[in-house]
């Protein structure tokens, strides 16, 4: 799988020969000899590796999905996607309709008194002028970012429609900016594409596919009538649960028919009766699907991915489908209907139609029926090619599906039209499996934008073509990390890694939406660009008001300096953010994925942050930086300290490892890879070297959580961790490296055969634990040992488990928290659920949180209950509501 890049700064090999943080790896802008930040210059390294690992693996035979996982920077997406999934569906394959199910259950539930507040509801700067560390993003260029865009659509009377990656849907009124949530009523906020009609009804296909097959699976196709005024609701559902537990890739619309590309084949459905079933049209291999007789075979749900279609536009009854895993699959192809059965296609021009190089494609079409393009990622190359899986840009001059198909661009070309992206190992299409949208301009059909992990533009056909979005700005002369400028003298440009697009008007001025990592940017239609093609008119339309943040992890702490408390968290693919008391704008002050994080309750300014694969960084001062560290080294404040584990990459730690300090004794850490780490200097740690190994969790066994409460340290493992062969346990020991022993946890126990996803220990007692458990149970699951139940509590430090679960939705739990009085906060992937101390049920906590999955909960020194949601940002409950009956 190729891996997403690390969006850090790299500095020079002065800095990092002072600290002791990196390798010598170089990385200046043509003519300048300016160091760039940590993330920038460690491209060409990412590069590297991404070369190294893709020979090493065509010399053994292995696909790109294959093999021992490594560190290859230009997997970290495929990666996240695969962890995040394995949780989800260890030991086996989850049936449709295990979230229906437990979201229907959920409306029946007594709430508590108390409402969560919105913590994130400001406008989160990337290139916040205070933080310009050694290891922050800020300088790049993005500006206010918010969490992944995966569907967009607008009008020309300046109605935007943005759906986020796990966030739901959201509308503006304005042209982008002043932004409601239309969608919080549905049982799924996860987006894979939004669409208009022609009667402008607002279609939304829910079940992300932008990352895989099942990661954030959806409940099918809603209908909004009137998308300016109301909202979505259960009731406004297309058809039945046929497309349930789905993602959804495309819908297309032709005449009275909307096609669906899905992760369950290609579907189609009335767009004037909307209450029949759907339509499987076509499915490669039915016998992996829902009832079929190898459902539960564990790569079922890549046996039949759709990913786009296209419709003759002078002949509707022409379709050609665009059908295959990105990984690479005999059934990969294009097909159309020959005979009454729909069949391979081939000789259609230069279009590739082989199972080897047609994985994720994209279409594109002329609003005119004159032009049709498409975006090919091959499997093939992107096994054997380390430099991108861009197979080509293609053009049917005819508007015909069938073409004549004519290459006009691949990576190469690219390349050379104002790309940011020069490193061998990654260029243009690096992660086109990823990132891909087409958009051709509705009154030019030569007039089209293409996104990939950048956004490009061509206004002659693909003849030639502009970088108005590069990836980011630290390779140009232009550059500098003056915090005076917001990214030097270059104009400001857009988040990496693009995925939707759309084009609207407002106030009679066209714009190109385009959605990507870092949310949603706006730009005239025909927009300026400067003379290396770079646009000198993009605006960030994140300004707080949508906030679709994706946090893994979050940290609180007093905040000293402005009173009240300093809030941080890390995020998907947009570092760590930090909002401090008196803040009108939250900055950035490591950039990265941002995984787990640790911070002192006692001053919100001493942080420890997770990369990926427990490679971690210190401050002590908020990451509060002017750029000084790039002329004088002895000013940076940021300071890689990973365990050793970080070097094996997957081998050595989960995407996300854990990381923790004790309750008791905050200067203990504890981090979870293939061993357990721990050292004693707290935040005053500086180098990687001051890990001790406690306890080897196993060759082939990985941390997924731990927890330490005065030296007695849990930590739940994997290994494997997907379902292929799946398996768990739990490790207890000390810190200091004595009494380590495995908890005997059989495979038809109390505690079920899935993943341990989180702890918490009694503070008063070491040996009273709580553990949550992710995944479905065995009536969803199919696998050995799969079990029920999703929190469990043991008196006798894992000697032996009692079931808590009683009245609990069937849904997967993320993370488990006692709070003051002794009731028992769970997070989960659709609610935060209480139980009062000597209940035995639970009830939702509170109301106003959205339905999206919660990966953290903690404790503030301000008595709040703080939640890491991994699409709507933090939100924050006061434990003081939760006396009396709710107590």
């Amino acid at each position: 799988m190729p891996q997403r890049h690390r969006r850090r700064y790299i500095t020079c090999t002065v800095a990092a020969a002072a600290f002791g943080l990196v390798g010598a790896q170089a990385f200046a802008a043509t003519g300048s000899t300016t160091p760039r930040p940590w993330n920038a210059r460690h491209q060409a390294d990412i590069g590297k590796q991404h070369t190294q690992q893709i020979r090493s693996k065509s010399a053994k035979g292995l696909t790109p999905d294959g093999g021992d996982g490594g560190s290859d920077e230009a997997q970290n997406s495929a990666e996240s996607t695969a962890q995040y999934t394995e949780a989800r569906t260890a030991p086996g394959v989850v049936a449709p309709g295990a979230y229906g199910a437990a979201w229907a259950q959920l409306q029946s539930m007594r709430h508590t008194q108390g409402a969560w507040g919105h913590v994130t509801s400001k406008a989160y700067d990337s290139d916040d002028p205070r933080y310009r560390d050694i290891n922050s993003n800020s300088s790049g260029g993005s500006g206010k970012v918010t969490g992944r865009m995966t569907g967009l659509a607008a009008d020309d009377q300046g109605y935007v429609y943005a759906g986020g990656a796990n966030g739901g849907v959201f509308r503006s009124k304005t042209g982008g900016g002043n932004w409601q949530p239309i969608a919080d009523k549905l049982p799924s906020l996860s987006t894979g594409t939004l669409a208009l009609d022609g009667s402008n009804r607002l279609w939304y296909a829910t079940g992300e596919s932008n990352t895989g097959a099942t990661s954030f699976v959806g409940t099918g196709v809603y209908v909004l009538s009137d998308p300016g005024h109301g909202q979505f609701q259960p009731g406004g559902r297309v058809g039945g649960a046929e497309l349930e537990s789905t993602t959804i890739h495309a819908l297309r619309f032709a005449g009275t028919t909307v096609w669906a590309a899905t992760s369950r084949g290609v579907w189609s459905h009335s767009t004037t009766a909307l209450s029949g079933p759907w339509k499987l049209e076509f499915a490669p291999n039915p016998d992996y699907l829902p009832g079929g007789s190898k459902a539960a075979d564990p790569s079922a749900p890549y046996k039949n991915i759709a990913n786009d279609i296209a419709v003759d536009p002078k002949d509707p009854s022409k379709v050609l489908l665009a059908i295959g895993w990105r990984g690479g699959d005999t059934y990969n192809g294009l097909y159309s209907r020959q005979g009454g059965e729909w069949k391979p296609v081939s000789g259609i021009g230069d279009l590739p139609t082989s199972s080897a190089d047609v994985g994720n494609m994209t279409f594109g079409a002329a609003a005119d029926g004159s032009r049709l393009y498409a975006i090919d990622q091959s499997p093939a190359q992107m096994a054997s090619n380390p430099d991108s899986g861009l197979k080509g840009v293609y053009v049917s001059t005819s508007g015909s599906p069938f073409g004549p198909w004519t290459l006009i661009a691949d990576y190469t070309k690219l390349k050379a039209s104002g790309s940011a992206l020069q490193s061998a190992g990654y260029l243009p299409g690096i992660q086109s499996w990823y990132n891909q949208f087409l958009q051709v301009d509705p009154n030019n059909a030569d007039h089209v934008y293409l996104g990939l992990e950048e956004v490009f533009e061509t206004k002659n056909g693909g003849t030639s073509w502009v970088t108005p979005g590069p990836y980011w700005n630290f390779p140009f002369p232009c550059w500098s990390i003056d915090p005076a400028k917001q990214t030097g003298d270059c104009s400001p440009t857009t988040h990496s890694d693009q995925h939707a697009v759309a084009i609207g008007s407002y106030q009679g001025q066209s714009y190109a939406y385009v959605g990507n990592d870092g949310g949603l940017y706006r730009r005239p239609l025909n927009g300026a660009v400067d003379s290396g093609g770079h646009a000198k008119d993009w605006q960030s339309l994140n300004d707080g008001t949508i906030d679709t943040l994706q946090y893994y992890s979050l940290g609180v702490g007093k905040d000293l300096t402005y009173g009240g408390v300093s809030v941080t968290g890390g995020l998907q693919d947009n570092g760590q953010s930090i909002l401090r008391g008196r803040d009108k704008v939250m900055g950035s002050n490591f950039g990265g994925d941002g995984g787990d994080t640790i911070t002192d309750p006692g001053n919100g300014c001493d942080i420890a942050q997770e990369y990926v694969y427990l490679d971690m960084w210190v401050t002590q001062n908020c990451g509060v930086n002017d750029g000084s560290w790039s002329t004088d080294p002895a000013k940076a404040t940021e300071y890689e300290v990973a365990p050793p584990d970080k070097d094996l990459g997957g081998a050595g730690a989960r995407f996300i490892a854990p990381i923790t300090s004790d309750t008791k004794d905050s200067n203990t850490w504890v981090a979870g890879g293939r061993h357990v780490w721990v050292q004693n200097k707290g935040f005053a740690i500086r180098s990687g070297a001051e890990w001790k190994s406690a306890y080897d969790l196993g060759g082939g066994h990985v941390a997924t959580a731990v927890a330490s409460s005065g030296g007695t340290v849990y930590v739940g493992w994997c290994g494997p961790c997907d379902s292929k062969g799946f398996s768990r346990g739990i490790a207890v020991g000390n810190a200091d490296g004595t009494g380590w022993h495995q908890l005997s946890l059989p495979v038809d126990g109390t505690v079920p055969n899935r993943y341990i996803s989180g702890f918490e220990v009694d503070p008063a007692n070491a040996q009273h634990v709580y553990v949550a458990v992710n995944g479905f149970s065995r009536k969803w699951t199919e696998g050995p040992g799969a079990g029920i139940g999703h929190v469990f509590e043991s008196r006798d430090g894992g000697a032996n488990w009692a079931d808590l679960s009683a009245n609990l939705p069937d849904v997967p739990a993320n993370t488990v928290k006692l709070l003051p009085g002794g009731g028992l906060a769970l997070g989960t992937d659709l609610a935060v659920f209480y139980r009062p101390a000597g209940a035995d049920q639970w009830k939702v906590l509170g109301s106003e949180l959205p339905t999206t999955a919660v990966l953290q909960l903690k404790l503030g020194p301000d008595n709040n209950l703080y939640a890491a949601t991994h699409g709507r940002g933090i939100r924050s409950f006061d434990v003081r509501r939760l006396k009396g009956r709710n107590g």
